[in-house]
């Protein structure tokens, strides 16, 4: 069975951090790019950062450039999230989501929400003020 679980959400004050962890199970992870996605209620969801991992290219939301980056441990089948400097409208349920290295291969991005194969449960990111 296809898990992706994320985790490490919470309540933060403006200007904080928090750490995501994304554990992947029931697949080979090596065979696929898993990527972050938010969505806050009303709004459609987005892509916030991945790394293809065809062509270790990295596809990242303006909005978080230069305060969120992603890593990776293939040993544990995990992907993470480090969010700094988190701003209010940074506020959201966060998912992550993986495409496997076939349908990159035709031409689906890590980033396009659209194209993903599977998906964890969110985690929900509060920023106050």
């Amino acid at each position: 069975e296809v898990q992706l679980q994320a985790s490490g959400g919470g309540l933060v004050q403006r200007g904080g951090s928090l750490r995501l962890s994304c554990t992947a199970s029931g697949f080979t992870f090596d065979e696929y790019t898993i990527g972050w996605f938010r969505q806050v209620p009303g709004k459609e969801r987005e892509g916030v950062l991945c790394t293809s991992s065809v062509d270790d290219i990295t596809y990242s939301a303006d909005s978080v450039k230069g305060r969120f980056t992603i890593s990776s441990d293939s040993a544990k089948n995990m992907v993470y999230l480090q969010m700094n400097s988190l701003k209010p409208e940074d506020t959201a349920v966060y998912y992550c989501a993986a495409v496997s290295r076939r349908k990159q291969g035709m031409g689906v991005l890590c980033f396009d929400y659209i194209g993903m194969d599977y998906w964890g449960k969110g985690t929900l990111v509060t920023v106050s003020s």
